[in-house]
C-alpha cells in the first residue's frame, strides 16, 4: 500500500529538505465508554489509515458517532539526526487531542482545524522503536465547540446544510529534526511600495539573541544576514531590484531561503509570498491598485470517501482548476480551515481566496472564545498567501443563535473578533459576520437566495440602489425573516457591496437557469463589488453544485458557466419566466435589449452575432450571423448602454434557443441566450418583451 497524503503538509514553512511523514497504518481502538488509559496495551483490534476521520471510508473503520478512539505507532529516529531536537508535527486533530512517547505526555491540543506540534526530544527513552499513542475526543455533541459543517447531536440550528463528521487526524502527522535554537515562524509580507518582501522571524532556543539569520530571495540578488533581538524576533526588508507582482494572470512567487546559525547548529526554512496588494477604496475592491471585481464559488471541502481530507493532493489542485474553468476568479472555502496545501495550490494556480474560520453552533462564552483561539494560527499558517484577499469570520450569526440584532453581547463578540483579526493583519479586508446584520466590517456582504426571477431581480436593485436596506431571508418552511444589512449606526454606504451566497433551483437545469440569470442581475448594476455562487459541486444530501459530489459535470442544459461568468458578458433586458421559456411572446418576431457587462482593463466592443438552437441546446461552435447594424460596446466597469436586437424565430418552429455574441475581429468575446417560447403566451400587449431595462 503506498504512502496516503506523502506530500510534505507545510509548503508555507517549509522543512522539507529532512522530515519524515508519519501517515499510513496505526493501530486503533475504539473507546465509547472512555474506559482506557495510555499505559494500556490491549484493545487495538483494528488498524486505521492516517490521515482520515474515522467515519470514513478511506480511514478503514467507518465508525459513525463515535466519541472516543486512541491510535497508536511505532517510529525510529534516523541516525542522522543524532544531536538534534526532534519535533512532532499534527496537521489538524478533530477535536481533542493528547499526545504521549514512549509512555510520556508530551502535548494536549483542543481545536479541530489548526496545527499543533511537540518537542518530543526529552520523552525518547532511548530504545530503537518508540511509541507513540495519541487519544482523540470528538463529542457528538458540537454546539459549543468549533466544527463548521460537520454534523452534531443535539442538531445545530443549521443542521439541514450539515454533513457527516470527520473526527480524529484528518491531516497529515510528521517528524522534523531541529537545532535547540531554530526558526518558529518566517513572516513574509509585501512591503508598502510593493517593491520588496518584509520579514519578521521567531527564534527560540537557548542563547537565540546570539543567534545569526541569514536570509535570501531564490534566483534574485537580494539578501540580508541579520543578528536576533533579545526577544529571539527579528524584523527586517528584502529589496527586489525587478519586483513582479502577484496576480491571476502572474501568478509569481518569490521563495525566501533563511538560515539560522545558533551555537546548536544550522536550522533552515524556506517561506515563500508573492508581491500584490488589496486595498479598499470606497465601494471598490482594488488588486495592485486595480480595479477588482470578484467572481467567486462556494467550496465547502467534502469528498465521498474521506470527508473533509482530500483524498490526494491532486484533488485539492483539481478543485481550484474547475473553479478556474468555470469563469471564476476567486474561491470562498466556507467555515473550514482547509489543507494548507489547498491555499499553495491557490497561489501557484493564481486563483484568489477567501478564507474562514469554522464555526460553533450556539451562542456562549466557551464557545466564542474557542472561535477567536482558531484566529492567530489561522493567521500565522496561511498569512503569507498572496492567494488570500479576504478573512471571513462568523457566518450568518451562525455561533451567535441568529440574534446579532437583538442582544449586544452578541455583537461585542462579532466586533471582538474583527479587531482581533485585523491586529493579526490588518492587510486583509475582514467580514465579520458574512452575509447577515453588519456591526463592524471591511465589506458589506449579503446572502440572497430567491426561487423566483422576477422578485430576485427586484430585490437586488433595490439593495443596490439603496431604496431597501434589508432582504428576506427563509430560516424554516414557514418562517422568513427580513434581515438588516447593518445594525443602526453601522455604515450602509461607502463599503464595497457583494453578495456572497446565491442560486436556486433543485434539478441540474433549475440552478443553471439561476446561475444564468441571477449572475446576469448581479451584473447589471455597476455598484456591487463581487459575487459568490452557491457552490460548485454537490455534497451529499446537498444538490446545490454546478458539479456533482464526484466532480462530474451535470446536465446544465446547455448552459457553460465559463460565459456566465467571464469578465466580459451580456446582459439582456428580460426577466425570465421559467426554464425553458425565458421569454414568451405570441409572435414569432421580436426584440430584446442587449447591453455589455465588462471588468477588463480597456473598453470593449464587437458586433452582435445570433444563431437559434432547440431549447436547453449549448453555443454551437461558430456565433452565427451577424445582426444588421447591431454593435455593442462598454466601458470598464459600466454597464454598456442597451442595443435593441431583432430575432425572428425559424418557421414552423414553436420554441428555440437564441444565442447572442458578441464578436470582435472574428473572436468571441461574449456569449449568452434566451430561450423564446409562442405557446399558450400569456397577455403580454404590444411589447413582447417582458423586461425593460433600468
Amino acid at each position: 500500500m503506498s504512502l496516503p497524503r506523502p506530500e510534505y503538509p507545510n509548503p508555507h514553512f517549509d522543512r522539507s529538505h529532512n522530515w519524515q511523514s508519519l501517515n499510513g497504518a496505526w493501530d486503533f481502538r475504539a473507546d465509547p465508554a472512555q474506559a482506557h488509559t495510555a499505559a494500556e496495551t490491549a484493545g487495538y483490534d483494528q488498524q486505521i489509515t492516517v490521515p482520515f476521520a474515522w467515519e470514513t471510508p478511506a480511514s478503514g473503520i467507518a465508525a459513525h458517532w463515535l466519541e472516543t478512539a486512541w491510535y497508536r505507532r511505532t517510529f525510529t529516529v534516523p541516525t542522522a539526526w543524532d544531536g538534534q531536537r526532534l519535533a512532532l508535527h499534527f496537521g489538524a486533530v478533530h477535536h481533542a487531542a493528547t499526545v504521549w512517547v514512549d509512555g510520556t505526555e508530551v502535548v494536549r491540543h483542543e481545536g479541530g482545524y489548526t496545527p499543533f506540534s511537540a518537542d518530543v526530544t526529552d520523552a525518547l527513552d532511548g530504545r530503537e522503536e518508540h511509541l507513540l499513542v495519541v487519544r482523540v475526543h470528538a463529542p457528538a455533541d458540537k454546539l459549543d465547540i468549533v466544527h463548521g459543517k460537520q454534523r452534531s447531536m443535539p442538531r445545530d440550528d443549521y443542521d439541514g446544510v450539515c454533513f457527516t463528521p470527520s473526527s480524529g487526524i484528518w491531516q497529515s502527522v510528521w517528524l522534523e529534526p531541529r537545532p535547540a535554537t531554530h526558526l518558529t515562524a518566517l513572516q513574509l509580507r509585501p512591503n508598502r511600495d510593493l517593491t520588496g518582501i518584509t520579514v519578521e522571524a521567531s527564534v527560540q532556543g537557548p542563547n537565540s539573541d546570539a543567534a545569526v539569520l541569514r536570509l535570501r530571495v531564490r534566483g534574485e540578488d537580494s539578501a540580508a544576514t541579520v543578528g536576533t533581538g533579545p526577544d529571539g524576533r527579528v524584523t527586517t526588508e528584502l529589496r527586489l531590484p525587478d519586483p513582479q507582482l502577484w496576480s491571476p494572470d502572474n501568478p509569481h512567487l518569490y521563495y525566501v531561503d533563511a538560515e539560522l546559525t545558533g551555537a546548536h547548529g544550522i536550522d533552515r526554512v524556506t517561506a515563500y509570498t508573492g508581491l500584490r496588494s488589496i486595498t479598499v477604496d470606497g465601494e471598490t475592491l482594488h488588486l495592485n491598485g486595480r480595479r477588482l471585481f470578484v467572481r467567486g464559488v462556494l467550496d465547502q471541502g467534502y469528498w465521498p470517501d474521506t470527508g473533509i481530507t482530500a483524498p490526494d493532493d491532486a484533488a485539492l489542485r483539481k478543485d481550484l482548476e474547475l473553479a478556474a474553468g468555470a469563469g471564476y476568479n476567486l474561491v470562498r472555502k466556507h467555515l473550514k480551515l482547509e489543507d494548507p496545501r489547498f491555499v499553495h495550490h491557490a497561489d501557484t494556480l493564481g486563483m484568489l481566496l477567501w478564507a474562514e474560520p469554522a464555526s460553533p453552533g450556539r451562542f456562549s462564552a466557551r464557545s466564542t472564545a474557542r472561535f477567536v483561539e482558531q484566529l492567530e494560527p489561522m493567521v500565522a499558517r496561511d498569512g503569507n498567501s498572496p492567494a488570500i484577499i479576504i478573512w471571513g469570520l462568523y457566518n450568518e450569526e451562525w455561533g451567535l443563535d441568529w440574534d446579532i440584532p437583538g442582544d449586544p453581547a452578541k455583537q461585542r463578540a462579532a466586533i471582538d473578533a474583527y479587531d482581533r483579526l485585523k491586529a493579526l493583519d490588518p492587510t486583509r479586508p475582514a467580514v465579520e459576520n458574512s452575509g447577515w446584520t453588519h456591526v463592524k466590517t471591511d465589506l458589506l456582504d449579503w446572502h440572497y437566495y430567491d426561487e423566483s426571477a422576477a422578485s430576485w431581480a427586484t430585490t437586488v436593485a433595490e439593495l443596490l440602489s439603496g431604496r431597501r436596506d434589508d432582504f428576506p431571508v427563509k430560516l424554516g418552511p414557514d418562517w422568513v425573516v427580513d434581515k438588516q444589512l447593518a445594525v443602526p449606526g453601522q455604515p450602509l454606504r461607502g463599503l464595497p457591496n457583494l453578495n456572497s451566497e446565491y442560486g436556486g433551483g433543485f434539478t441540474g437545469l433549475e440552478r443553471a437557469w439561476h446561475l444564468r440569470w441571477q449572475t446576469q442581475e448581479l451584473r447589471r448594476h455597476d455598484r456591487l463589488a463581487g459575487y459568490v455562487y452557491t457552490e460548485l459541486y454537490d455534497i451529499e444530501h446537498e444538490s446545490a453544485g454546478l458539479l456533482d459530489f464526484h466532480r462530474s459535470v451535470k446536465d446544465l442544459a446547455g448552459v457553460t458557466p465559463a460565459d456566465v461568468n467571464a469578465a466580459t458578458t451580456l446582459v439582456l433586458d428580460v426577466t425570465p419566466i421559467a426554464p425553458g421559456r425565458d421569454l414568451l411572446t405570441t409572435a414569432r418576431e421580436f426584440a430584446v435589449g442587449l447591453r455589455i457587462s465588462h471588468h477588463g482593463d480597456d473598453p470593449v466592443e464587437g458586433a452582435v452575432h445570433t444563431v437559434w438552437t432547440p431549447v436547453y441546446a449549448a453555443a454551437p461552435a461558430s456565433p452565427g450571423i451577424p445582426v444588421p447594424g447591431c454593435r455593442a460596446e462598454a466601458k470598464p466597469f459600466v454597464l454598456g448602454e442597451p442595443v435593441n436586437i431583432p430575432a425572428v424565430l425559424p418557421d414552423g418552429w414553436t420554441s428555440g434557443r437564441l444565442h447572442l455574441a458578441l464578436v470582435d475581429q472574428g473572436a468571441v468575446v461574449a456569449r449568452t441566450a434566451l430561450d423564446v417560447d409562442t405557446r399558450t403566451a400569456p397577455q403580454l400587449g404590444d411589447d413582447p418583451v417582458a423586461r425593460q431595462g433600468e
